[in-house]
């Protein structure tokens, strides 16, 4: 259960966990929190403003978002990046078939030290890449395993996964929420599942506003992926309230006279 407390700025949210302790999360800034920020996309001018925000510690990328963003050179566009790139980023193999994904997952890992291979849970015919994720991270590639959507799914990826091997484990909590399930058990479970922080990372996928983060960094997730247009609202950390209110209906007024409404008496 969520609340508001009624104190004076900064704007305070609680949770209420299972054993019925509040748990705060201050919102007046992005100091306390554990859970590290990602910038999700593919458009090169993003990635390269992003890179020089100490708030962002990596991306995250996957063919769809290159399709939006105008890529054709899948790797001409990652050798460009990586030139001057130093966070971690994440860019996904495009196979179907288990024998290819391992090619290209090999060939992708050649790119820099600071990328991390996407592979699928599944292909897209529901086949397992739990066998693949295995002997990937057992060779030393550094993987994000994506397209996690139940405890389950993860389970099976964290048994076959090398602890030893950096790795990041992507669950779409922001999907699962569209289909208007309550994520945050999920996650809870998840970071259960997998026990004390290490090498291998939970990773709070799809956001839908702001307040994920806040959300991920009390169900104990590395990292959260937020896509830019969220990221536009950080600068909204902490304002007050009230002061939002006002600027909001000054924002009516000065919309409804540009527009000349008027209702004339008869």
């Amino acid at each position: 259960m969520w609340c508001v407390s009624e104190t004076p700025a900064p704007l305070t949210f609680c949770v209420l966990s299972k054993v019925g302790r509040l748990a705060y999360a201050p919102m007046s800034s992005l100091k306390n929190l554990k859970v590290k920020i990602y910038a999700d996309g593919a458009d090169p001018k993003m990635i390269e403003t992003f890179a020089e925000n100490p708030a962002i510690a990596g991306f995250t990328t996957n063919p769809s978002l290159m399709k939006q963003a105008g890529i054709t050179d899948y790797e001409g566009f990652a050798r460009q990046l990586l030139k001057t790139l130093k966070k971690p980023i994440s860019f996904e193999v495009f196979a179907d078939e288990l024998s290819e994904m391992h090619r290209q997952a090999q060939m992708i890992k050649t790119w820099g030290e600071n990328v991390f291979v996407k592979i699928p849970v599944t292909n897209s015919k529901g086949e397992s890449c739990a066998q693949l994720v295995k002997e990937l991270s057992s060779e030393g590639v550094k993987l994000n395993v994506t397209a996690l959507f139940s405890s389950r799914q993860l389970t099976t990826v964290w048994n076959a996964i090398d602890k030893k091997t950096p790795a990041i484990l992507s669950v779409f909590a922001g999907r699962i929420a569209d289909t208007g399930r309550d994520p945050l058990p999920l996650m809870h479970e998840c970071r259960k599942i997998m026990g004390a922080r290490g090498p291998v990372e939970l990773l709070w996928a799809s956001s839908r506003e702001l307040f994920n983060i806040w959300q991920a960094d009390e169900t104990g997730c590395d990292i959260i992926t937020v896509a830019p247009d969220i990221l536009k609202k950080l600068s909204m950390v902490g304002r007050d309230p009230e002061e939002l209110s006002l600027e909001t209906v000054r924002t009516f007024k000065k919309d409804s006279e540009a527009a000349g409404f008027s209702l004339r008496a008869k």
